[in-house]
């Protein structure tokens, strides 16, 4: 499989993963937005509320990172950039 398939797969798998959670961001006046994704890591932004939030690095590991784990196994790391 060419590697542009690949990373096209891939970043399907992590806006769909985004995209199962945003509503539960939403919610909280938040947002998130992808910025990238390279060598298995993949870099994100909070917005809104919940670029502010006392919860947010609660939120990057045990929302965001864990959900993108399970769409994609293959991502080692989820980063959130402020």
């Amino acid at each position: 499989m060419p590697q542009e398939k690949i990373y096209t797969d891939l970043v399907t798998k992590v806006l769909n993963a985004l995209e199962s959670i945003r509503p539960f961001l939403n919610r909280d006046g938040g947002d998130i937005e992808l910025v990238n994704v390279e060598n298995n890591i993949v870099t994100v932004k909070l917005l809104g509320n919940c670029g502010q939030c006392s919860m947010s690095l609660s939120t990057m590991k045990f929302g965001v990172e864990h959900k993108i784990k399970e769409y994609a196994p293959e991502i080692t790391e989820v980063i959130s950039i402020a």
